[in-house]
């Protein structure tokens, strides 16, 4: 393993609906996550998540806050991140692919209507004590 990084996962909120989109030319290639990166060194998690949205997709995101974290090992790719999960509301911008080496594939899903496969963070995700909070900030 090398050193472990900070990831940055953003749910964008429109309408009871977040913002998904398949992985490209990454590991996790075809899974299915949100918009988000890498955390840079100085930035605080929602400059990150707003920045990161902003670069994949065109959108502009607004009411950005801490949502969970998970520690995830990528074994096959010896890789290790924490992740930062963090909820948005859409402020403004239709989001649109922006980079598609790395992100393919836009859509909107809730809980009940999650795309497969789904990239291992996920994993821990659904199984973590936040989900039911980030279940109830999605709720109409």
């Amino acid at each position: 393993m090398t050193q472990v990084r900070v990831g940055i996962g953003v749910f964008v909120k429109r309408n009871g609906k977040f913002l998904m989109g398949r992985r490209r030319n990454a590991h996790g290639e075809g899974s299915w996550s949100l918009p988000g990166g890498h955390l840079e060194a100085g930035e605080s998690f929602a400059d990150a998540a707003r920045r990161e949205v902003l670069e994949e997709t065109g959108a502009a995101i607004a009411n950005v806050r801490f949502a969970a974290v998970t520690n995830d090992r990528f074994e096959a790719d010896g890789k290790h991140y924490v992740t930062v999960w963090m909820l948005s509301d859409l402020e403004s911008g239709m989001p649109t692919v922006r980079e598609p080496d790395k992100f393919i594939d836009l859509g909107w899903y809730d809980f009940d209507s999650l795309p497969a496969p789904l990239f291992l963070p996920w994993t821990q995700l659904l199984a973590s004590e936040f989900l039911d909070a980030i279940k109830a900030a999605h709720a109409l």
